[in-house]
């Protein structure tokens, strides 16, 4: 499947006739703007007929699935793979500049300037919502989206907890009558020690964290009654404890945040937005016998779950751009801090470029200035430690979103005398 843009950039209907797009790229009539997926731009002024193409979003805390089709086909199909490393950089942002200020002059804690606008979304959310509308961007720039459907669930977080909850259960909570999450921890646990059950004698009990606060928060679930002594041995590293922490709802949480969100901006920015829901997938789903992915979710929503779907799909895997932090934390022997930054081009190379090695596609996921590069498959498998840069063919630079196509379906080679232009779709 090749994708074609008109001479102003508009999208048109993608083809597979692979012949006829060589004979325009070595006739000069057209030119390639994007590898992956394979996007060519035509050099003439030609017709803008196109059919209705309908996009489905299978939205998601971690996946994304997305599927353009026709009322026959299925034109584009992708799954997005979405980070996870926000809320522990963030983390490490905190904790430093805590570290910083406790190093100057005391300053007066002030408030009524730290107010948040309407629409404030916490970062981890904020990503991910951009994220989406990020996606749906890119197909909407390739393919004459006539119709986008989202999908978006709303979680009972209560009746996960308690399959038994109703009534006027909802409004007084499981730690209704208490001071703080704290005194509800430790009634629950019966004011003892959940690992010596008293034997220890200590009289002073602490809550402990069973996940670090970081990631696991102060959720009742991730919260322990330990006595003070056991709780030392703990940190001690003298035991271990068995007691894992309950099922978390953070993924349901965050879902019932964003929801909204990736709408409202949605039917901002594009024409012809529609809502959908989980049980409504589930139900197209399984009346005409598609197996469950994200992408054929997202087939699904679009309206056409019976078009043909493709034998290939795109697995693209959202990465961290640039590394702000200059210097590491750990201060060496002299009071120096080590460089946390390589040269933004190291060798004509970025961090995450797509490059050719031997045959093998894979990206750039390390490198050092003597030009030596650690390269491996987008699922972080090896191909090379340290291989030199000279052996490297650079296929396509990095973008917030990188790219490989899975499965089968070939792609029309580019011309020897042609390079791939600079153009960001």
């Amino acid at each position: 499947m090749v994708f074609i843009l008109d001479i102003d950039n508009n999208p048109l209907m993608p083809t597979e006739r692979h012949g006829h797009v060589r004979r325009l790229l070595r006739d000069g009539k057209a030119c390639v703007v994007k590898r992956t997926p394979f996007t060519i731009k035509l050099n003439y002024q030609t017709t803008t007929y196109v059919q209705e193409v309908s996009l489905g979003i299978d939205a998601g805390t971690q996946h994304i699935g997305v599927s353009a089709t026709t009322n026959s086909k299925e034109l584009f199909s992708s799954e997005v793979v979405l980070r996870k490393d926000i809320v522990d950089l963030l983390s490490l942002r905190r904790e430093q500049r805590r570290t910083r200020r406790n190093r100057l002059r005391y300053r007066k804690a002030r408030f009524d300037n730290r107010k948040k606008k309407d629409g404030w979304l916490a970062p981890s959310v904020k990503n991910r919502v951009d994220a989406h509308l990020k996606v749906i961007r890119n197909v909407h720039r390739m393919l004459p989206i006539a119709k986008t459907t989202i999908e978006v669930a709303q979680f009972d977080t209560q009746l996960i907890k308690n399959p038994q909850i109703k009534g006027v259960d909802y409004q007084r909570g499981e730690q209704m009558g208490f001071w703080n999450v704290r005194e509800y921890v430790l009634a629950r646990d019966g004011h003892k020690c959940q690992y010596c059950h008293g034997k220890s004698k200590d009289p002073i009990l602490n809550v402990h964290h069973l996940e670090s606060r970081k990631t696991g928060g102060n959720a009742p679930n991730n919260l322990i009654t330990l006595c003070e002594t056991c709780h030392k041995d703990y940190h001690r590293g003298k035991f271990e404890l068995k007691i894992k922490r309950g099922k978390s709802l953070r993924d349901a949480a965050v879902m019932n945040t964003m929801r909204w969100a990736v709408y409202e901006k949605a039917r901002q920015e594009f024409e012809n937005v529609h809502l959908t829901y989980g049980y409504i997938t589930k139900h197209t789903r399984i009346q005409n016998g598609v197996v469950k992915t994200h992408a054929a979710d997202a087939r699904c929503i679009s309206g056409n779950p019976a078009a043909s779907p493709l034998p290939f799909y795109y697995l693209q895997k959202q990465i961290r751009r640039h590394n702000r932090q200059i210097h590491k934390a750990n201060i060496l022997k002299g009071g120096k801090k080590k460089a946390n930054q390589s040269s933004y081009l190291v060798k004509g190379f970025r961090l995450f470029d797509k490059v050719k090695y031997n045959g093998i596609e894979c990206f750039v996921y390390g490198r050092r200035a003597s030009g030596s590069f650690d390269i491996r498959k987008m699922d972080g498998s090896k191909v090379h430690a340290g291989i030199s840069f000279k052996k490297l063919k650079l296929l396509e630079v990095r973008k917030n979103f990188i790219i490989t196509k899975e499965g089968i379906g070939a792609i029309p080679p580019t011309p020897k005398d042609m390079g791939i232009l600079a153009q960001e779709l």
